[in-house]
């Protein structure tokens, strides 16, 4: 399927504020599921743009504006080619295969930053309680993930005012409620604790057709789990949806957490008092 996604990010500063400098990671990656054939970056005021590549191989752009400026506009916009993901993962190696290529060293030293609990996604006795529910079986890790992906879509609600972008597992477990940054974080933490890589993606989910053809809903940039199944490879759920990731996904970046992949950040020198709007546009172009 071919997607357009239109991304603005607008600061709005009570005073001119100056020395702004920004990192963004809003690029589209390419790899065996998507394919970005075009992108674009502008900002508002114009500045020039340095890109590279971050540890983990998302790409990022970085620029400076010196100027005193009121506002900022930061505008991108991507084509992407995407697929579903393969069903090979159903009819992957045994259990028992699995738990060998777990329990290597090979595997665990490769993916030692998906296996380390980070800030957000912390191991502590009310996780290990609640991982407890969904123990692996002879089903294998595959038919593991999404079991535990749609028990926490079952076990947790949907609420947008409930939580915030430093909520941590803790809360997320006591609340029992949150969005789709607790839901991922959840679920990577239940898999760490579980000796099984897990990463967070940030990226975008087309819904346009779920909404009867119509644009003029609320859209917004989304964030979901990839598990490493041994002997297959690195696949999507996204615990929010309870929805294995397929052509309607999007995906950004990856990282440990959402503070590796924030898709904008940055710093600057004056008032604290700011307005922050985004508005994403995911439009389906061809089927």
């Amino acid at each position: 399927m071919k997607i357009e996604i239109n991304h603005v990010t607008r600061y709005s500063y009570l005073e001119s504020v100056m020395d702004s400098v920004n990192e963004l990671r809003l690029t589209p990656r390419t790899n065996y599921r998507q394919s970005c054939y075009h992108h674009e970056v502008s900002t508002e005021p114009s500045a020039s743009l340095f890109t590279y590549e971050d540890y983990f191989g998302n790409r990022v752009h970085s620029f400076s504006i010196n100027k005193p400026h009121k506002e900022m506009v930061i505008k991108t916009k991507a084509i992407v080619v995407t697929q579903d993901q393969s069903s090979i993962a159903k009819f992957g190696l045994p259990y028992k295969g699995q738990l060998e290529l777990l329990q290597g060293d090979q595997l665990q030293n490769r993916y030692i930053e998906f296996l380390q609990p980070t800030s957000y996604t912390e191991i502590n006795e009310d996780l290990l309680a609640y991982s407890a529910q969904y123990p692996v079986d002879e089903e294998g890790f595959y038919a593991w993930a999404m079991s535990l992906m749609s028990g926490i879509n079952s076990d947790f609600i949907y609420d947008p005012d409930a939580t915030n972008v430093n909520t941590q597992i803790s809360d997320t477990l006591r609340l029992r409620r949150g969005v789709c940054q607790d839901y991922t974080h959840l679920m990577i933490a239940v898999c760490r604790s579980m000796g099984i890589p897990a990463r967070y993606v940030s990226g975008y989910h087309f819904v346009g057709d779920l909404q009867g053809g119509s644009a003029d809903f609320e859209q917004a940039s989304h964030a979901w789990v990839e598990v490493h199944v041994p002997g297959t490879g690195w696949l999507g759920f996204d615990p929010t949806n309870n929805a294995e990731v397929d052509w309607r996904y999007v995906k950004l970046g990856h990282g440990r957490d959402y503070k590796d992949i924030v898709p904008v950040k940055g710093v600057y020198r004056g008032t604290a008092k700011q307005k922050l709007k985004v508005t994403v546009d995911v439009r389906l172009l061809e089927g």
